[in-house]
C-alpha cells in the first residue's frame, strides 16, 4: 500500500484537492479552499521528485500560509465590497423604511422596500408609525433601525430645530 502511494502520489493529492474542494463548495468559508491550493502544490511538488515527507510538509505548510495569509485579504474583499456589489441582506444596510408598527428596543415592524421586517432600535427609543428610519444593521430576521439623518442640501443650512 505504501508503495503505491509513493509511486501514485498524485493521484492521492488529487483526491485530497477534489474532496477539499467539495467540502467548501458546501461551507463557503474560504478555508476549505485554502488547504486545496496547498494539496495542489503538494502534487506538483510529487511531479518535481520531491519525496512523501516532503509532499506533506508542504501541504501543511501551503495550507497553513494560506489560511494565515490570503483568507483574511480575500474575506476582507468578500465582505466590504462597494454598496452596489452588497448581497442578500447586507444591501439593505443604509437605506430607508418607514415605521409600519411602532418600533421599541424590544419589538415593532418596518417596511423597507416592498417587505416589511421585525425591527427594534438600539437604543430603546419609540418610534410611532409612519417615522422615516434608517436601517442600521440586520441580526438574523430583524432589522436594527435609527432616525434617519436630515439631509442638508449644499449652501442651505439646516432649519432650526432640525
Amino acid at each position: 500500500m505504501l508503495t503505491w502511494v509513493v509511486q501514485n502520489g498524485w493521484a492521492l493529492w488529487l483526491l485530497v484537492f477534489l474532496v477539499l474542494a467539495v467540502i467548501e463548495m458546501l461551507t463557503l468559508d474560504l478555508f476549505f479552499i485554502m488547504m486545496s491550493a496547498g494539496a495542489l502544490i503538494a502534487m506538483a511538488s510529487f511531479f518535481v521528485g520531491a519525496p512523501l515527507w516532503l509532499q506533506i510538509v508542504i501541504f501543511c505548510v501551503i495550507a497553513l500560509a494560506m489560511i494565515v495569509f490570503v483568507r483574511p485579504i480575500a474575506l476582507n474583499h468578500l465582505h466590504n465590497g462597494p454598496p452596489e456589489q452588497r448581497t442578500n441582506v447586507d444591501r439593505l444596510i443604509g437605506r430607508g423604511a418607514v415605521v409600519v408598527e411602532p418600533v421599541t428596543g424590544m419589538a415593532g415592524l418596518v417596511k423597507i422596500g416592498g417587505d416589511t421586517w421585525s425591527a427594534r432600535t438600539r437604543t430603546g427609543e419609540l418610534l410611532p408609525t409612519g417615522q422615516s428610519v434608517e436601517v442600521l444593521a440586520i441580526e438574523g430576521a430583524t432589522a436594527i433601525v435609527g432616525l434617519s439623518k436630515p439631509v442638508q442640501s449644499p449652501g442651505f443650512p439646516a432649519a432650526a430645530g432640525q
